[in-house]
């Protein structure tokens, strides 16, 4: 029988990264000053554009709440299954900033965002369709395997 506490750990130590710097970049963003927005818009200070990064903020906190608080679950399916959502989430997410930057935006906040979305989608991705991760062993504690049965 294979010991499967490492990729639960790793999969907790994943969380709980993109839990924390989900919250910091969220409050970030709600508190971001009008001269910070009006540095990364294109076109000076726009009342739109910081609207949307404050709602987005709210999104980031509430995201790293979840994800802090799914550590603690045991059921494997509900694991996986936030790792599939996450991996979907950050992957569009960075073809999203990818198009804007080819398209429209060239910015080097742009490039910082793909290379931060890429890295967060690549471990979500290669951690659920890796070696692995189709099992949902990996995703749950070693005594947990009949609570997920119920």
């Amino acid at each position: 029988m294979a010991d499967h506490t490492g990729p639960r750990r790793r999969l907790d130590q994943l969380f709980f990264l993109d839990a924390i710097t989900s919250v910091i970049f969220g409050v970030l963003s709600l508190i971001a000053p009008h001269r910070a927005v009006s540095a990364l818009s294109e076109g000076g200070y726009s009342h739109s554009t910081h609207e949307a990064l404050r709602l987005y903020g709210c999104l980031r906190i509430a995201m790293g709440w979840v994800v802090l608080h799914a550590r603690r679950v045991d059921d494997g399916r509900f694991r996986r299954s936030v790792c599939e959502a996450l991996f979907v989430c950050y992957v569009l997410q960075a073809m999203a900033v990818i198009r804007a930057q080819f398209t429209d935006r060239h910015t080097l906040v742009n490039w910082v965002a793909i290379i931060v979305l890429t890295a967060l989608g690549a471990s979500y991705g290669r951690f659920r369709f890796g070696s692995g991760g189709t099992m949902i062993k990996v995703y749950e504690l070693p005594n947990a395997s009949s609570k997920s049965a119920r």
